[in-house]
């Protein structure tokens, strides 16, 4: 009882001190979706560890009616996790989940096949997932990543790398520009146009490489 009353308090003041619209603890005891599903799930995830599957499925399926949130019971996850708004995330049942862990709404930890084993993804400790991100399959997302709104990730992310993009592009944090906050989606790499920057530029150096081998060819000819 000790510990439940200890993660209990630990979910409200991470909801607190993640969520800047959050303005007291009763707020975020009684109007909070994301930390009712967490709270739910810890029931199920407790029943589904006891061999009570039958159980554990409808208690998730209860929380998902109220929360719009799907945690499937086996799903591991860790302490820390804050989902914000959260209607519409998915959370599949061979997924894990590591501390301190952000999500939005609209998020899926999903699978991409129909036999059975791991098969959703391994998220590390202080990740942030944006609005409508797709992580599928088994793989590893690294500590201290971020993945943009919308991107849809299919391969492993290595730790403190950003992912942008459909499919999911990969920069490391150390290859950017600027320090970015976990939280300030709207200053997220464009990688297109950085693409095609770095394409402009290649060509503007090859115009200017040949516009002095013809400079050079010319003076020799005269």
């Amino acid at each position: 009882m000790i510990k439940i009353i200890k993660e209990i308090k630990n979910d409200v003041h991470v909801a607190l001190d993640r969520d800047p619209a959050a303005r007291n603890w009763v707020e975020v005891v009684f109007c909070y979706a994301g930390v009712h599903a967490i709270w739910n799930h810890r029931i199920a995830h407790w029943l589904w560890k006891r061999k009570l599957k039958l159980l554990a499925r409808w208690n998730a399926q209860m929380s998902r009616f109220f929360t719009g949130i799907e945690i499937h019971p086996a799903a591991e996850i860790g302490n820390g996790l804050f989902i914000d708004h959260g209607m519409g995330v998915v959370i599949g049942e061979t997924s894990i989940i590591g501390n301190n862990v952000t999500m939005y709404h609209g998020v899926t930890l999903g699978g991409v096949s129909l036999e059975r084993g791991k098969r959703h993804p391994t998220i590390g400790d202080e990740v942030v997932i944006g609005a409508g991100a797709q992580i599928l399959g088994a793989i590893t997302i690294g500590n201290c990543s971020r993945i943009g709104a919308n991107a849809v990730v299919v391969k492993d992310v290595p730790p403190d790398s950003v992912v942008v993009g459909v499919p999911g592009r990969i920069v490391h944090k150390e290859h950017m520009d600027m320090h970015i906050p976990d939280l300030a989606h709207n200053q997220l790499p464009d990688m297109v146009t950085q693409q095609l920057m770095n394409l402009t530029k290649r060509l503007e150096n090859l115009e200017k490489r040949d516009s002095v081998k013809t400079e050079v060819l010319s003076d020799e000819k005269g």
